[in-house]
């Protein structure tokens, strides 16, 4: 199949591969696919054998994904405060991992590092409560109004102080990009859990609050459905105003509020997914982010729709 322009998660198959790193690019390159995004679970040890091939032109990489190699440290992996810490000694950290993942991915020739940037914290994991009561009870029940109302408070209260911080850390990180005259961008990451950074409103404000920098929007499609279904935001009245900041794309959908599945071929729905085709058409990067449960002749079925829609989408 033709993949040109489109790139592809190591999220699909690192667990088949946890000390193989050749073996996992190979696995992605007999998809059809000669572009990578390496994701936060890649280690150094993988990297030892992925390098040659990043060096002899075997496989190109389009992203990173921070952290990056692989952070073993709960303070920082990718469902933590993050770049939004109060405690500037671990602030200042989370700056230098993602110079860090900066710094890979100019090494490998690649156009950006994704970023989940913070959240807002809550003593108990209220998205999974809220998710639970979303499956067994539904949306409209008035014990998810009740709690997604007391989230919502919690959640617009906090989230200015975390921001703030956030900025802060991204600034930081677009000066070590402009002293080091790296050509990466930051991505900041729409997420899969309603208390965390950002919603589209707030990377808008956070991306134009940088005045230029080297930050946009990475739109993560099934990330972005799950927060609507959830009602987090609204992706067609927000999308407008953001879509210019996107510097990238995950592809995946959601069917309900499981994600990373193959657009189209595994929800049945040859229709809803549509009205994110403009959005990857536009995308500078555009990566498939699909769980080891998609076959490979799922991605080669899904891929191949989401080409032919977008050239008759073209006219």
């Amino acid at each position: 199949m033709n993949t040109d322009g489109f790139s592809f998660s190591t999220c699909w198959n690192i667990k088949q591969h946890p000390d193989d790193g050749r073996g996992m690019i190979e696995g992605i390159r007999a998809l059809g696919f000669g572009s990578v995004e390496l994701n936060y679970n890649v280690t150094r040890a993988q990297l030892a054998t992925i390098e040659p091939m990043i060096e002899a032109g075997e496989i190109r990489v389009s992203s990173v994904h921070h952290a990056f190699p692989f952070a073993n440290d709960k303070d920082f992996d990718t469902d933590s405060l993050m770049l939004g810490y109060a405690d500037e000694a671990k602030r200042k950290h989370a700056v230098e991992l993602l110079k860090q993942s900066i710094e890979y991915a100019d090494r490998y020739g690649a156009g950006a590092v994704v970023v989940h940037p913070g959240e807002v914290p809550f003593e108990t994991n209220v998205d999974a409560e809220l998710k639970r009561i979303y499956r067994e009870q539904g949306r409209d029940s008035d014990a998810y109004a009740a709690l997604w109302a007391e989230m919502a408070e919690r959640r617009a209260r906090l989230a200015p102080e975390y921001l703030a911080r956030i900025r802060r850390s991204l600034e930081e990180a677009c000066e070590f990009i402009a002293r080091s005259g790296y050509r990466v961008a930051v991505g900041i990451e729409t997420r899969a859990r309603c208390y965390q950074i950002p919603t589209l409103r707030e990377a808008g404000e956070l991306i134009r609050g940088l005045e230029g920098g080297p930050v946009g929007l990475w739109y993560d499609i099934g990330h972005a459905m799950m927060m609507e279904r959830m009602g987090l935001y609204d992706n067609a009245q927000d999308l407008p105003d953001v879509g210019p900041l996107i510097v990238g794309v995950h592809i995946h959908e959601t069917i309900g509020l499981s994600d990373h599945w193959c657009p189209y071929v595994h929800s049945g729905d040859d229709v809803y997914f549509d009205r994110f085709l403009p959005v990857i058409d536009r995308a500078p990067i555009k990566v498939y982010e699909l769980k080891a449960a998609c076959e490979p002749d799922d991605i080669a079925r899904s891929h191949a729709l989401i080409a032919n829609k977008l050239t008759a989408l073209k006219g």
